[in-house]
């Protein structure tokens, strides 16, 4: 592969997931980055990360808001209703299965701060800029978003404790 190349698969690498730090969806974050990413070939837009996720997180929101207006429910999940999920208490003990349920339990603003600030190691007027909201706004979701997870996890903590 010749430099190019390269980048071009690590920028997408970054693209997708960060789709899937929004979606938690492996096939809709595979969805969101195509769309984006043929966005950004066709405005024959910067192949940069911030543009990249620029596009994305547009195309998230507008996928999330078309979800709004009408939702969609698979015959799969309609079977899935009446399951009972104590059964899956079982693996509550692995630290990674509680940070994935804790981040799931965010809003999607706080899920995507955390995200670029914390895995791909923007700043936070770099995440400002990026999400188009002021640095004060970034902080604090950063900060609501922390203390969420540490108060899941104290949650959990309590429960496993006799």
């Amino acid at each position: 592969m010749d430099r190019a190349s390269v980048e071009i698969a690590t920028l997408l690498q970054s693209g997708f997931r960060y789709a899937l730090s929004l979606t938690h969806d492996t096939h809709q974050a595979e969805d969101v980055l195509q769309d984006a990413w043929m966005a950004v070939i066709r405005a024959n837009g910067p192949l940069s990360k911030p543009y990249l996720f620029s596009a994305v997180r547009s195309r998230f929101l507008n996928a999330n808001r078309r979800e709004k207006l009408y939702p969609v429910v698979s015959l799969e999940d309609l079977g899935e209703l009446g399951e009972d999920d104590s059964a899956d208490e079982g693996g509550a003990g692995l630290d990674g299965e509680l940070l994935e349920r804790a981040i799931a339990d965010l809003r999607c603003v706080e899920r995507e701060v955390l995200f670029l600030m914390v895995v791909e190691g923007y700043t936070a007027q770099e995440v400002a800029d990026l999400t188009q909201r002021p640095r004060g706004t970034v902080l604090s979701m950063l900060h609501r978003g922390k203390k969420k997870v540490r108060r899941y996890f104290k949650q959990q903590n309590a429960r496993t404790m006799p």
